[in-house]
């Protein structure tokens, strides 16, 4: 636990310096020790992994926007494309790793309602992630993966935990938004939590919307 600790601070100090991947690989050495996190560290995790591709992701739509307006060089239009394929290739390694995470060890090994649910809408997130980059009946089958993942926290986030607790967490807001490749609501309920929880995360819902928009 001595070697555990020492990772857990050296990711503090990593996300003091914002240097996101050093606290990603730091935070990645903890998890696979297979104990099973505490909630401090699980936030470490989820910050250290939402920053590392969240960079990506920006890198994704600079790169995707200035592709689309190079029209008069064709060599530019190509190295553009070069440039986006590097990113997107490096987008999903991240997720992959972070899927991976969650399935091995992460979801099994929690023992409570709260955590279930925090890694199934974490594992929602990163297969959103892969949907914003990918195309066709692949686009499909990740937008499927990641609703699935949100309905399972959903459902579990009804059963096994306290109201309180549900709407101090923005996941109602994740079935508000999502919706299925026929664009029909998961979830319609009647009520949602106050208002600065919704005004917090309509960067969130946006995004959702595009991933999950009617697919032909």
């Amino acid at each position: 636990m001595g070697d555990k600790d020492e990772i857990v601070q050296r990711a503090k100090l990593a996300e003091q310096a914002e240097r996101y991947d050093d606290m990603a690989a730091s935070m990645k050495s903890v998890t696979e020790t297979g104990f099973e996190l505490t909630n401090e560290e699980r936030n470490l995790l989820s910050v250290a992994y939402k920053n590392v591709v969240g960079a990506r992701r920006s890198s994704w739509r600079v790169i995707s926007s200035i592709e689309t307006k190079t029209e008069s060089s064709e060599r530019k239009q190509q190295m553009a494309k070069e440039y986006r394929e590097k990113v997107e290739s490096e987008l999903r390694e991240i997720c992959h790793d972070v899927l991976n995470l969650l399935d091995v060890y992460l979801i099994p090994k929690a023992s409570n309602a709260e955590s279930k649910v925090f890694y199934l809408k974490m594992k929602g997130d990163y297969y959103r992630y892969l949907a914003e980059v990918a195309v066709g009946e692949q686009k499909n089958a990740v937008v499927e993966d990641s609703q699935k993942a949100y309905q399972d926290a959903y459902d579990i986030s009804k059963s096994q935990m306290q109201p309180t607790i549900l709407f101090d967490s923005d996941l109602p807001l994740t079935f508000q938004s999502s919706t299925t490749k026929f664009s029909t609501p998961l979830i319609r309920p009647a009520c949602w939590p106050r208002r600065p929880l919704m005004m917090r995360s309509q960067s969130w819902i946006r995004s959702m919307r595009i991933v999950t928009r009617t697919v032909p």
